[in-house]
């Protein structure tokens, strides 16, 4: 059957192939792993280490201190040093700083090394979105994302089940200098998988991507922000916070906390690749970029809102309930979330594209911490917690219908017009 105008893309190279998007799914699993660390060991820290809600807030929030501007310098340093590399920088300095936490001696240390981890993380996304959008054809970015998106769901669900059951038994200084050693690995196979296409991304370009300050002229850029930003409060209120909700609300011991918390990413991460499956499917039967990328988005957005409600004003069992269908809701928004932007912004501007919505969205990170502690050392309980991040949700059901008005290519000052970018191809003026 043929396939829609406005999912076409340029060729692909043959060294490009989903073996490279395998890793970037690895490298984002890792990324996950070591970011969700502190939330699973946060209720045995707090106790260890004497600290009240606020500052286990604080320490969850400083991690976006430099993770939100660091996503500015990560599509500069993809362009300058090219991504391949700048991948691989950025999860060595996450994998040092993740280890360097486990002897961390007291709240100060943990600061910097959250700081630093932050600014190692901020390389994944746009890394990983300018690679996929320059190689992908857009029949296949959804499975390619929901590749990428399992990654970054199993992470935590790997963390908060081995990293919470190992944490039971010893402790959790030693998990973290295990998981931060462990994730140095993944440098070899992308080294080596990567030696030629990092060769040939070093060639000068003719195309060049489009500077931020284009990016920020477009409405859509700014849609997309508020939209990603209203899916990553609720995701980060979930992932900073299920295990002491878990633990300090609802009564669970560590090790069962771990069990179902995991259980609840892989939901996640099977909803990221079933979603991402469905999506190409779809749009390969002649589904637009519009239709099906709005249709999946704003339905996770809903689902979201509805399972906050839910443990908001549920009984235990409800509660419980609803955080499964929460991740439904992520799994939902996830691939899309990034198929999305690289749509938009096109082959050659994915990465620089997603640098600023994941920057925009990331703010999220940096709020969400911080208001859910402070909210909960003031009523002593998650109910308001849950009501903010509903809100947040019903909000991204408003920015992607409404804010961003069509998800089709848009054309760039300067840019060379190829084959898939003629008229009919359902590229956007600005």
């Amino acid at each position: 059957m043929a396939i829609a105008a406005d999912v076409k893309a340029g060729p692909r190279p043959v060294s490009f192939g989903m073996g490279v998007v395998g890793l970037l799914a690895l490298a984002m699993f890792i990324n996950y792993v070591d970011r969700g660390n502190l939330a699973t060991a946060a209720p045995l820290m707090k106790d260890e280490l004497r600290l009240s809600a606020s500052q286990l807030g604080l320490l969850l929030s400083v991690f976006y201190w430099t993770y939100v501007p660091g996503q500015l310098l990560a599509g500069w340093l993809a362009e300058k040093i090219n991504p391949y590399r700048a991948y691989a920088l950025g999860l060595a300095m996450w994998s040092l700083s993740t280890a360097l936490t486990g002897v961390a001696s007291g709240f100060s240390m943990l600061i910097v090394l959250r700081l630093l981890l932050g600014l190692g993380e901020s390389t994944a996304f746009p890394c990983s979105s300018k690679l996929i959008a320059q190689h992908m054809p857009q029949h296949r970015l959804g499975i390619a994302n929901g590749l990428v998106s399992m990654g970054l769901s199993l992470g935590p669900a790997f963390g908060t089940l081995a990293g919470g059951l190992l944490m039971a038994k010893t402790g959790w200084r030693p998990v973290f200098l295990l998981f931060g050693l462990a994730s140095l690995l993944w440098l070899w196979p992308w080294l080596s998988a990567t030696r030629r296409l990092s060769a040939a991304a070093d060639e000068p370009k003719r195309d060049l991507a489009p500077s931020f300050l284009a990016i920020m002229g477009r409405r859509e850029a700014w849609g997309a922000g508020l939209g990603h930003f209203c899916n990553n409060y609720a995701f980060y209120f979930v992932i900073s916070w299920l295990p002491l909700y878990l633990v300090k609300s609802r009564g669970f011991t560590v090790s069962q906390m771990a069990e179902l918390g995991g259980a609840i990413y892989v939901i996640y991460a099977a909803a990221s690749i079933g979603t991402g499956w469905i999506s190409d499917r779809w749009m390969a039967a002649g589904g637009s970029s519009n239709r099906v990328r709005k249709t999946v988005v704003i339905a996770g957005h809903a689902l979201t809102a509805a399972a906050m409600a839910g443990c908001m004003l549920g009984t235990a069992p409800v509660a419980i309930a609803s955080l499964f269908l929460a991740a439904v809701g992520f799994g939902l928004i996830s691939p899309s979330l990034y198929a999305i932007g690289q749509t938009l912004a096109g082959p050659r501007g994915g990465g620089n594209w997603i640098a600023f919505q994941n920057a925009l969205g990331n703010v999220a990170g940096i709020v969400a911490p911080i208001v859910t502690g402070a909210v909960v050392d003031r009523t002593g309980q998650f109910t308001w917690a849950f009501a903010v991040a509903g809100l947040a949700a019903v909000g991204g059901v408003l920015s992607w219908g409404f804010v961003v008005r069509k998800i089709a290519p848009l054309a760039w000052p300067g840019a060379l017009i190829t084959a898939d970018q003629a008229p009919g191809s359902g590229l956007s003026s600005p």
